[in-house]
């Protein structure tokens, strides 16, 4: 076994961590390895110190493990550890011993340790403790925050989304693409756009990859998929929108509405279900239980709610947006997951297309989960001169769009697409109230730092 060469708090030489490696987490000690050796490393989530018996608990992001330390086995390794600051980092070297007397059904008898980094005290952020802090609090101190098991169960589930999306999307035969974040013109007009000098021209951040997702329809790379930051200048303040997000973005050529309807469901009924079969415990931690929901998910139109709502008494027009109390009304009679489709063409982007024979409606959709929307997408114009028209009708600049427009002069098939923000799909399955929750450095109206 390797010496000690710890010295003392504050200051001290810590010690290198040399040759050794865990052999597994804390939290995959189980009574099944009784009697076989293992390397762990983690923090020091807590010490209780009896006299000549010590309890540490391990905690790592498997979980936790619980070392039993006796002062006449080792008297020296004893007080070393069990005068550790919590959240200290160790290693430790010991034998797995299965114990009806652990809250954890086994423990482990440390033979040789290490400590690797000793923590100030006090913590500016409590991780043990049940008391909880202001949410600017935890962001401000993000590092340990994250250490609390519950918060890390947030971003173990977030993980396996993306995994989740990506397994659906390659499955289907999309193609992983990066497009420009910093671009020359706004995706769809408008002023939410963060400027930035680049070189001697003036260069926005890009708040979607809209317009090079349609544009690479006519390549011939006709199923593509982007996970990627976006970037809106909105200055809305409210639990549900950040200034810097992950888009989850694809678009499909020789496609309708319906088929990217049809791949939005699959998308996030695949990472539902992915979080289910692997993500047991997050979803213990937090507390959540996600019901099951079958597929498709009902489609109701925008006039269907339209009626719907002034059936409830609610003061609505046909071509106003649906407030949330206008969705919540809608909602009560829907499952979680539900459509809205066949939206007004002027409440939509340029890019939605409108219905041949009913050209005030577009082929657009937006998927809700309960009374909140969740995402929107469309079936896209890829008529030239019609693409022309809308940009126009909408007030916005053809000049600075002739980029975008030459693709679909040469042979543009019929498409379509979404947007999904990865956030407001962790929220809904974690369950959590504010999106920042859900971000591990957010980016919003007030916070820029870390």
């Amino acid at each position: 076994m390797e010496t000690m060469i710890y010295q003392g708090r504050n200051g001290a030489h810590m010690e290198p961590i040399g040759e050794w490696r865990r052999t597994c987490g804390a939290g995959e000690v189980t009574p099944e390895l009784d009697g076989q050796e293992v390397i762990l490393g983690g923090w020091v989530h807590e010490v209780r110190n009896l006299g000549n018996l010590c309890f540490i608990i391990l905690r790592d992001r498997t979980g936790m493990a619980q070392l039993t330390l006796l002062k006449k086995r080792n008297e020296e390794m004893f007080n070393r550890l069990s005068e550790l600051s919590r959240e200290s980092v160790i290693m430790i070297i010991g034998v797995v011993k299965a114990s009806d007397k652990s809250n954890l059904g086994v423990e482990v008898l440390p033979e040789a340790a290490k400590v690797l980094a000793e923590a100030k005290t006090p913590l500016p952020l409590g991780v043990a403790d049940k008391v909880g802090a202001d949410l600017d609090t935890r962001l401000d101190n993000r590092y340990l925050d994250i250490r609390k098991p519950e918060v890390m169960a947030v971003f173990n589930i977030r993980s396996t989304i993306l995994e989740a999306v990506r397994e659906v999307l390659l499955s289907h035969e999309f193609l992983e693409i990066n497009t420009p974040k910093i671009v020359a013109t706004a995706t769809e007009g408008g002023t939410a756009l963060f400027p930035m000098e680049y070189f001697e021209a003036p260069a926005y951040l890009n708040q979607s990859p809209q317009l090079y997702k349609q544009i690479l329809m006519a390549s011939g790379l006709d199923r593509v998929m982007e996970l990627g930051p976006a970037f809106r200048a909105e200055e809305h303040d409210t639990s549900r929108h950040l200034n810097e997000f992950t888009s989850i973005d694809i678009e499909m050529a020789f496609s309708d509405e319906e088929d990217a309807m049809y791949m939005l469901e699959l998308v996030v009924d695949g990472a539902i279900r992915k979080v289910l079969e692997k993500n047991s415990r997050d979803l213990a931690l937090l507390g959540v239980e996600l019901p099951s929901q079958s597929l498709p998910y009902p489609r109701v139109t925008y006039t269907e709610c339209v009626e719907k709502v002034k059936e409830a008494g609610l003061d609505i027009e046909w071509g106003d947006d649906l407030s949330m109390e206008a969705t919540r009304i809608v909602a009560e009679e829907q499952p979680p997951f539900y459509f809205i489709t066949r939206w007004p063409s002027k409440s939509k982007p340029f890019y939605a297309l409108p219905y041949e024979d009913e050209p005030k409606v577009c082929r657009a959709f937006d998927l809700n989960h309960r009374e909140k929307e969740v995402t929107s997408g469309a079936q896209r114009v890829h008529i030239p001169d019609l693409l022309r028209e809308r940009i126009a009708a909408q007030g916005l600049d053809i000049e600075s769009f002739q980029f975008y427009l030459d693709a679909f002069d040469y042979g543009m098939p019929p498409h379509a697409g979404w947007g999904l923000g990865t956030e407001r799909l962790v929220m809904i399955v974690t369950q959590k109230e504010n999106v920042r929750e859900c971000v591990l450095f957010p980016r919003d109206r007030k916070r820029l730092v870390p």
